[in-house]
């Protein structure tokens, strides 16, 4: 079907008020990007624009979706439609509406669904799911996307984002539904349940095992002064109750951002990746005289947080660093305890920093590099469950995702700030801050630095574009990046790596688009787009024996990758 099809269709159809005036203002440019796909349903579920069209997140795609899991959940039998689905939803605009509408033609479908009645974080969605028993989950959130945008993420029994023959399975029935405005709803909710509090209960009892030293939180954790903010979503509900179970009270909301507020007013990009969502929160500290900055994003999957230095200034952490001070706080704490097993492990993404992996290995703990997104993560531990090979310590990933305790089979930023609090409240009874700690790391360890590029690539040709310059990529292999000599190529597409020799050895990870190359002097650069954003992704990866050295290193790298893009 043409755009131009898909576009009558929905101009002769019987649309709410709000989206047959916003189908009416279209550009004839919007109407094509609006119409010319179907939104696409992966691995990661789907995130748009929200807005009319077949291309953009609102009831009707919804819905659509929502029926091609219901059937796909109907074909494994009754038994999968008694467990049900479990569905929670962020701040966003709609969510509430889409998380009804998805109950409902599951409820259509006599599947049992459980649906929060206000907005839980997704760790908390993720644990529902396990502590349920459901065959599924539905989570309504676009994450750190900004504020045009929602989503609709799917998760498996294990608790993980939905595993990718599920997902085909969901596509294949997608592709039969063709009138996505005749999809039946149960209005009177008949197989619908109201979940809300028992859950709550259940997850922070889980939380109290996050805590490493529950005697040092009781003794320092007042001592420790820090400012939080929720950044307008769900993060505050939970998050102020599990920082208060562990012993954290001396913490200050941002009261401007802890109002629940889909345009995310306060912020361009409710993102604690981006240094500018911090800001507000940082002038609270400097005003209090607090220690640290935390923030979560609005469906609370991922943490950023900035802490002060000598100079009263506050310095930024990225996700690599925050990752590699608490490993290290992690297993400093089993080893003097003599509770760090024999087979530990943590689990990482293989665009994240080397940074935490080297400190894991000289405790004797292995690192397990697995593809971009949590649900390889989740896929590990339960690999590890079934065999016992390996004990789980600690997943993360540099996009500021971190899980300490599996009870939640995704990235979990409530975990993080609990546990985040505890290592400052450390250093502080050390008489030193949170950035002390990072900077002996560095010395021990070596300066590692990364940098993360994302180009845009939006509209009906984006996709084309991206694939153009991966094209090029293999097309035109670069012998040497930053004037340093590539000595190893992983193409993830072909399952293949290749050594500067000819080399050739098998990947074990599963196929996806991405390029890694492994430089002789340690650095690596990975390039690959992203799975919820039209955006094509370069990371920089270095180790120097001075911050000056790895930066350097980093900007002559980038010079030489953005060659690629022209």
């Amino acid at each position: 079907m043409s755009y131009q099809e898909a576009l009558a269709q929905w101009q002769a159809a019987d649309l709410p008020e709000y989206l047959a005036q916003n189908l009416a203002a279209y550009t004839l440019e919007e109407q094509e990007e609006a119409f010319y796909q179907n939104l696409s349903f992966g691995t990661a579920g789907m995130r748009g624009i929200l807005g009319a069209g077949t291309n953009r997140m609102n009831i009707f795609t919804v819905r659509q979706v929502t029926e091609a899991l219901a059937r796909y959940i109907a074909s494994q039998g009754e038994a999968a439609k008694a467990r049900g689905v479990v569905i929670s939803f962020d701040s966003r605009h709609f969510s509430p509406e889409f998380a009804a509408d998805a109950a409902k033609v599951l409820s259509a479908h006599q599947i049992k669904a459980y649906l929060f009645s206000s907005l839980r974080p997704t760790p908390e969605l993720s644990f529902a799911v396990r502590e349920l028993g459901t065959f599924a989950g539905i989570m309504i959130t676009a994450s750190h996307n900004p504020k045009e945008y929602n989503g609709y993420k799917v998760y498996g029994e294990d608790g993980g984002q939905m595993v990718p023959d599920a997902v085909d399975a969901v596509v294949n029935e997608l592709a039969g539904i063709t009138d996505i405005f005749n999809i039946t709803l149960d209005e009177s909710k008949t197989y619908v349940e109201v979940i809300d509090t028992a859950l709550d209960d259940k997850y922070l009892a889980e939380m109290k095992a996050v805590t490493v030293d529950p005697a040092l939180v009781a003794k320092e954790g007042q001592s420790l002064k820090f400012v939080y903010s929720p950044l307008h979503g769900t993060g505050q509900y939970i998050g102020e109750k599990a920082l208060q179970q562990a012993g954290f009270t001396n913490y200050t909301i941002v009261k401007e951002q802890a109002v629940i507020d889909g345009d995310f007013p306060t912020v361009k990009k409710p993102n604690p990746e981006d240094a500018a969502a911090l800001e507000m929160a940082i002038a609270y500290a400097k005003q209090e005289g607090a220690d640290a900055v935390v923030a979560t994003d609005p469906d609370a999957d991922r943490m950023g947080a900035a802490v002060k230095l000598a100079d009263g200034t506050f310095q930024v952490l990225t996700g690599n660093q925050i990752a590699a001070v608490l490993v290290n706080y992690l297993l400093t704490a089993k080893q003097n305890t003599n509770t760090l097993p024999d087979n530990g492990a943590i689990v990482t993404s293989i665009v994240s920093s080397r940074f935490a992996s080297k400190i894991a290995e000289s405790f004797g703990v292995t690192t397990a590099d697995v593809l971009t997104g949590f649900k390889y993560i989740a896929a590990t531990i339960d690999q590890y469950e079934a065999t016992q090979e390996k004990t789980f310590l600690f997943g993360f990933e540099e996009s500021f995702g971190y899980l300490v305790k599996p009870f939640a089979h995704d990235k979990d930023a409530i975990q993080a700030l609990v546990l985040f609090a505890e290592v400052a409240a450390y250093y502080k009874s050390q008489g030193q801050t949170f950035a002390d700690g990072l900077q002996t790391l560095f010395e021990k360890y070596g300066y590692f630095e990364e940098k993360t590029i994302s180009l845009d690539f939006p509209g009906v040709h984006g996709n084309d574009d991206m694939a153009k310059i991966i094209a090029k990529f293999r097309e035109h292999q670069p012998e040497a990046i930053g004037g340093v000599a590539v000595r190893r190529v992983q193409d993830f597409a072909t399952g293949l790596e290749t050594d500067a020799d000819g080399q050739v050895t098998t990947l074990t990870q599963p196929k996806a688009t991405v390029l890694k190359y492994w430089l002789a002097d340690g650095s690596w650069v990975a390039v690959r787009p992203s799975g919820t954003e039209p955006k094509l992704k370069f990371y920089i990866g270095v180790e120097s024996d001075s911050q000056a050295a790895s930066q350097a290193k980093i900007d002559v790298m980038t010079q030489d990758l953005m060659t690629y893009t022209k």
